[in-house]
């Protein structure tokens, strides 16, 4: 007997990002956080930032606290400075990743260090799970020479960040959320099948070209939610397409948010205020 084929994870909900600015005023697409769409445990916020304009990024994101989740910022095009209030200092540059863990509290800025060409990324938020919010500040930060490849059909190749994909294991460790982040590269009609985790909260946004993901056609600039069972299908346009693929597992906990903080209560949230204007962080 042949092996029963494994079902296509479907798409659930598709939807586009809203135009917004944060930072002091850098212009970018909110895809998740946006009040058509909160969020997807345990993801709290996905921005797409992209311009050649300097004028949409140079400002940057100048100091800014955070406490009680993790920011995860994957660098395509341009270059960015970090430096926070413990004395780390790290420069992204294309292809690059920094997945921050801000845990009880952190002080950090993010520069761009041009003053004129494309400017291309996104910054995911990821929640923590209540046991690690005060857990200590910490950095994974990997050049794109760090960020294995793998071809998961003819052309269509896969950047693999965090998780598993085959036998391929992305760099991050992201160990409270399982999270698996995947860029993936997909040349005119080629087709690919990702595996995710069972049970894990998935989706994918398509930010070049157009795709058939599962029975949807998504376009660039949509996001696909997708259901959380079943093989992510994917199958690009006649002009190739690049989406990036992410999973994370729920933590069914109460989310409380203000600004920077993510906590599991309002109680919380108060004390990360007064936390951080008495300079605790």
């Amino acid at each position: 007997m042949s092996a029963r084929p494994s079902p296509v994870r479907a798409v659930k909900h598709r939807l586009r990002g809203q135009p917004a600015s944060d930072g002091a005023g850098v212009k970018l697409t909110r895809v998740i956080g946006t009040r058509q769409f909160d969020g997807l445990d345990p993801f709290l916020m996905l921005d797409e930032f992209g311009s050649d304009r300097p004028g949409d990024y140079l400002a940057g994101f100048p100091e800014h606290p955070h406490r009680g989740f993790e920011t995860v910022t994957y660098m395509l095009d341009g270059r960015m400075r970090h430096r926070d209030n413990a004395g780390n200092e790290g420069l992204l540059e294309p292809g690059s990743v920094q997945w921050m863990t801000a845990g009880r509290g952190i002080l950090h800025s993010e520069m761009p260090e041009q003053v004129e060409g494309l400017m291309r990324g996104f910054q995911l938020w990821v929640n923590l799970p209540a046991r690690d919010k005060m857990t200590a500040p910490r950095y994974q930060e990997f050049p794109a020479a760090a960020i294995p490849a793998t071809e998961l059909a003819p052309g269509a190749v896969a950047k693999v960040i965090a998780g598993r994909v085959g036998a391929v294991e992305g760099p991050v460790r992201a160990e409270a959320t399982q999270a698996v982040y995947v860029d993936l590269i997909l040349a005119a009609g080629a087709s690919a099948v990702v595996p995710l985790p069972e049970g894990h909260n998935a989706f994918a946004y398509v930010y070049e070209g157009a795709t058939r993901i599962g029975d949807e056609p998504i376009a660039r600039g949509e996001l696909a939610v997708l259901e959380t069972t079943g093989e992510f299908h994917v199958v690009a346009g006649e002009a190739g397409a690049r989406l990036i693929l992410v999973a994370g597992r729920p933590l069914n906990e109460p989310v409380a948010k203000y600004g920077p903080f993510v906590m599991n209560t309002q109680a919380e949230i108060i004390e990360a205020i007064h936390d951080f204007q008495a300079g605790r962080f």
